[in-house]
């Protein structure tokens, strides 16, 4: 008999498939820059709509042509740096030397951590100042204002965001005028930079192989017999394991995602909502009432899902210019 050889089935990428940790994705590295400024920021998925747009690309087949574009819209309202937290290296990775908390934080995070009761905050600068030299890091802590948006919860969500300087002294310099401050996104990113999108994607729960990894529904007695959605073996005689490689039925969805170089078509106030919000407002999100974010394409996660924009740590290096925005769809996409 003609031994069958075809490719694998089922792409075995981003394993293990498991539920991530929690909804706010931690961000492990930041890229290096000299701009003294914070190096991400948060917003909240609004939904998506299509613009119209001048391309620009000169490789393009349409450069110089308006096309319709597909773009997400993100909620950014400021966000309020409220610490500081100095890293040494050691022989097991970044150790934290101490933190620095802003005076006068937002009670809303009670909601999320316990705040302290005694503290010195002259003696928490005084410490990092003089570790400078054993310091290797310096990252900030921000917290988000969902209060003020159309998501239904009160409790902020708090990330670790990176800041840009030449040394150590500079990003803390940054970083103490920044504690305590609210920052915009248009003191972060420019119109038509590109930038990295951090995210938990949507989760779709328990499913099948199929799927869950695509393989091929089974024929003939199989498919008669009601039991075609499986895979055909799950491993030789030797070695008596079942391989990690094997497709099998979990968890689907809801797994922390990075996408690279998305394209900010658009940094928009308060003042221009009026813009992009649609009759009756978003599908499963409301009316958009902060500063927003166009960004070019679709990002992870459902709507009202938190959404990290990073400085872009592998560039494209293509270019920069200002995206000519010619028309903003505010149609309802209800059952679309």
């Amino acid at each position: 008999m003609v031994r069958h050889h075809q490719p694998r089935k089922g792409s075995v990428a981003f394993s293990p498939r498991k539920r991530a940790a929690k909804e706010t994705p931690r961000i492990k590295s930041w890229p290096k820059s000299d701009e003294p400024k914070l190096l991400g920021l948060a917003g909240y998925k609004v939904g998506m709509t299509h613009a119209l747009v001048t391309d620009t690309d000169k490789n393009s087949p349409t450069q110089g042509m308006d096309v319709f574009t597909p773009v997400t819209v993100l909620e950014v309202p400021p966000v309020v740096v409220m610490g500081i937290r100095a890293y040494e290296k050691t022989s097991r990775g970044l150790k934290v030397i101490t933190e620095v908390l802003a005076d006068n934080l937002d009670q809303e995070l009670s909601r999320k951590i316990s705040l302290p009761k005694e503290y010195n905050k002259s003696e928490a600068i005084a410490k990092i100042q003089g570790a400078l030299e054993n310091t290797e890091e310096i990252r900030v802590l921000v917290h988000t204002n969902p209060k003020v948006t159309s998501v239904p919860k009160k409790k902020p969500d708090i990330f670790e965001c990176g800041i840009g300087g030449a040394n150590p002294e500079e990003k803390l310099n940054t970083a103490l005028e920044l504690l305590g401050n609210e920052v915009k996104a248009s003191e972060i990113f420019n119109e038509g930079e590109f930038v990295d999108a951090i995210a938990t994607t949507k989760g779709k729960g328990f499913q099948g192989v199929v799927k869950r990894w695509g393989i091929r529904i089974q024929y003939g007695k199989a498919v008669r017999a009601g039991k075609g959605r499986h895979v055909g073996s799950i491993g030789p005689w030797t070695p008596r394991r079942t391989m990690w490689t094997v497709a099998q039925a979990g968890q689907m969805g809801y797994h922390k995602r990075t996408e690279f170089n998305k394209r900010i078509l658009k940094i928009a106030s308060a003042d221009e909502v009026d813009q992009i919000n649609p009759d009756g407002g978003f599908v499963k999100y409301g009316l958009v009432k902060n500063d927003y974010v166009l960004v070019k394409g679709s990002l992870p996660g459902p709507s009202k899902r938190l959404v990290i924009l990073r400085q872009p740590i592998r560039p494209n290096n293509k270019a920069e210019d200002i995206p000519q925005i010619n028309y903003i769809s505010t149609k309802s996409k209800q059952g679309v």
